[in-house]
């Protein structure tokens, strides 16, 4: 028997059931499997839509504060000429921004209030090159930075920890006591509030302190940039150019990246979104060994057209093959729908979750704990096309052994009770 007459019955065999109360019973169970497939496949893209949106949206936000590069001291010292250093990184044709800056941690106080931070030195015009954010406030908030002023911007959950507002004084206590005829006294400065910033990421925004880069040099009192931050063209790139930097700078700077500094967060990220993979794809599983039960009721029902098809001259391998044919179209049918299933849900989600939050009256992301007020959603060819695969194997692998079973079917003795 030729393939196309096998591809013919097998796909009857799908849509056969309509007639006759056990074999609807078979199209029925045939049906459920098919549905289980497709709504484990839209299960599996929807949510590893959403969790790459967080990823994706986590991310942008992160690196609106942060650039994607930055060179250090080896030594943790101010870097001897980081002008020439800058030069040098820019010859790099990912690298399209460069912005000195000193950072170090220390406390800030306000009345009985006190909460630990990172103060950051910057140029506003320089830093405005390599983040986003400090591009969106350069004329404005970042602009009243000015050298010898001693004035700060805080991140808003900072300033709202510490009960501040714009014109208030806050003081800052640095690392490294003060020798005194008294002994050692920490040294203090007091700084005046001159406006915030809201990156919308709550790391950030509770913990980062904005100084011009003069003041933050006489603050922790080093001569110049302690380091240099870089913009690339392609972030995603940043490993290989940080590794390519760490080769042509030499062993005088330290260069890490933006994945290795937040290696820990992306590690966990990654843990999850794989162990979300393998518990939705036994859903899949689950769905499409159904079709095994689907297959042995429809061999056991068509036991007379095997017989028949046997003693006209079908081989054993192909009515192997129309059984397979059957089974791999239901798998294929609902891993089709699932991927359609998914693909509008992950693309409309912003319009479905709102929809559903305002029929039950709730709010499933809340802003005041996730600083995110909406859904995120970033279905990626790398996790679609996976989850298809594994479907229409599982699919195929269920059809192997009932398909066998009806191959080795003799025709006297599926005739016998006829």
């Amino acid at each position: 028997m030729n393939w196309p007459y096998e591809l013919q019955i097998g796909w009857r065999y799908t849509r056969a059931g309509r007639a006759g109360r056990r074999n609807g019973f078979i199209s029925f169970i045939s049906g459920v499997s098919m549905l289980g497939i497709a709504l484990g496949v839209a299960a599996l893209i929807i949510v590893l839509s959403v969790m790459n949106g967080f990823q994706k949206e986590v991310r942008d936000r992160m690196l609106s504060v942060v650039a994607h590069i930055e060179v250090l001291d080896a030594d943790g010292a101010a870097l001897p000429n980081w002008n020439a250093t800058a030069a040098e990184a820019r010859k790099n044709p990912q690298v399209i921004g460069a912005a000195p800056f000193v950072a170090s941690q220390a406390l800030i106080a306000r009345g009985d209030d006190m909460r630990g931070v990172v103060v950051r030195g910057i140029v506003p015009n320089e830093e405005a090159t390599v983040t986003d954010l400090a591009a969106q406030l350069r004329d404005t908030t970042l602009a009243r930075l000015v050298p010898g002023t001693w004035s700060i911007v805080l991140g808003i959950e900072l300033a709202r920890s510490l009960g501040v507002h714009e014109g208030d004084k806050v003081t800052i206590v640095l690392p490294g006591g003060q020798m005194t005829p008294a002994g050692v006294v920490p040294r203090l400065r007091q700084m005046t509030v001159v406006g915030t910033f809201d990156a919308g990421h709550y790391e950030y925004d509770s913990g980062l302190a904005l100084v011009s880069l003069e003041d933050a040099a006489k603050l922790f009192r080093v001569e110049g940039p302690t380091g240099i931050q870089l913009r690339l063209k392609d972030l995603n790139q940043a490993p290989l150019v940080a590794a390519e930097l760490s080769r042509s700078l030499g062993p005088s700077v330290t260069v890490r990246d933006w994945t290795s500094t937040n290696r820990n967060w992306f590690a966990a990220v990654q843990v999850e979104k794989r162990l979300m993979f393998i518990i939705l794809t036994l859903i899949v599983a689950v769905a499409a060994f159904n079709l095994v039960s689907t297959l042995v009721m429809t061999v056991t029902d068509k036991r007379a057209d095997i017989a028949i098809l046997r003693t006209l001259g079908a081989t054993p391998r192909s009515v192997m093959s129309i059984f397979i044919v059957q089974g791999a179209a239901s798998g294929v049918i609902g891993t089709l729908a699932g991927v359609v299933l998914g693909l509008v849900v992950a693309y409309n989600i912003d319009i479905i979750v709102p929809a559903i939050e305002h029929l039950l009256h709730t709010t499933f992301l809340p802003s005041s704990v996730y600083l995110i007020s909406r859904m995120p959603s970033d279905p990626q060819q790398g996790d679609i096309v996976p989850i298809v695969v594994i479907s229409l194997v599982l699919a195929f692998a269920a059809t192997l052994y009932p398909s066998w079973r009806a191959s080795r079917l003799q025709p006297a003795e599926a005739l016998r009770y006829e």
